[in-house]
């Protein structure tokens, strides 16, 4: 069959646009470890670990844990784009696996837990995750660590489900949405069906979430009140992405529980991967502190 001019000019049309969205697609960064990979991480360590999933409504809901079980709860709850392996180290590190149970999770639309369906909710968000603190609801205390935007969904959990949260580590959290960028010219627009397709699977979920999570944060507002465990907030001051003013929205909201705040002047957005003892400190405290709270209870 021949092909006339205008469609060979047509189909050279497509290729030309297809070609920058394949090569976005096979160059980007996935932001997630593999089943076999995170295997392969505690075995080249000579460490346990388990892999879970379980449902939710009509998501997967992809999670590793490790340490003792009989120890409280922590879970690590990562930023957007990443995955469960934001926080893999710290349930490779001696200290935490002796002292707690660590689960470090992949939130909706990351990692394995239905990669790239973004849910911008913080409460349907919340809801997905809240089968893991029911599950190991006797492991007390639990701790949620929260990094970026898992900062406000932490926060949010806390709220919801003041039974089964005892303590609060936010660190470079996002929380106010009064510094939360005017983006929604490019963000809107990639938030659409018609163009969503262009971004590779992390992209395109933490597109549509932090396209929300403006609107997510206001309506968050009449609540800060009602979270009375203990917090630790982890900041530093060069922080490009989430502003260091986030700090002073947190002495402003949490006024009804007791708070520390660690300050760094030099610190930048990825305190997980720059400052992990911050976070080690933060979560051996935590335990101590929270755990004194749930006995006087």
């Amino acid at each position: 069959m021949k092909l006339s001019f205008r469609r060979i000019g047509v189909i050279t049309i497509l290729i030309v646009l297809a070609a920058p969205v394949l090569f976005l697609h096979s160059c980007m960064p996935s932001f997630r470890m593999s089943s076999k990979e995170v295997d392969s991480y505690f075995k080249s360590r000579n460490l346990s670990a388990n892999q879970h999933q379980y449902k939710y409504e009509w998501r997967d809901i992809h999670y590793v844990s490790a340490g003792d079980s009989t120890k409280p709860l922590v879970l690590f709850v990562h930023g957007s784009p990443g995955s469960l392996d934001a926080f893999i180290g710290f349930l490779a590190t001696e200290k935490l696996r002796e002292n707690a149970f660590l689960v470090t999770t992949d939130r909706p639309g990351f990692g394995y837990s239905n990669f790239g369906n973004a849910e911008p909710s913080l409460k349907k968000q919340a809801l997905a995750l809240k089968p893991i603190l029911e599950k190991y609801r006797h492991n007390k205390p639990r701790v949620l660590v929260g990094h970026s935007l898992g900062g406000p969904l932490i926060a949010k959990m806390a709220i919801e489900y003041p039974e089964l949260v005892d303590g609060l580590i936010i660190v470079a959290g996002s929380i106010d949405p009064e510094l939360e960028p005017n983006e929604t010219w490019f963000r809107a627009p990639l938030a659409t069906p018609f163009l969503s397709w262009i971004l590779p699977g992390a992209f395109r979920a933490s597109n549509e979430e932090i396209y929300h999570l403006k609107p997510e944060l206001e309506q968050m507002l009449p609540y800060w009140k009602n979270i009375t465990c203990p917090v630790i907030v982890i900041q530093g001051k060069v922080d490009e992405l989430v502003p260091y003013e986030n700090v002073e929205f947190a002495k402003k909201m949490l006024v009804n529980a007791p708070v520390e705040y660690v300050i760094v002047d030099d610190m930048n957005h990825f305190v997980p991967w720059s400052h992990p003892q911050l976070i080690t400190d933060a979560v051996l405290k935590m335990v101590v502190r929270a755990d004194s709270l749930t006995v006087k209870k």
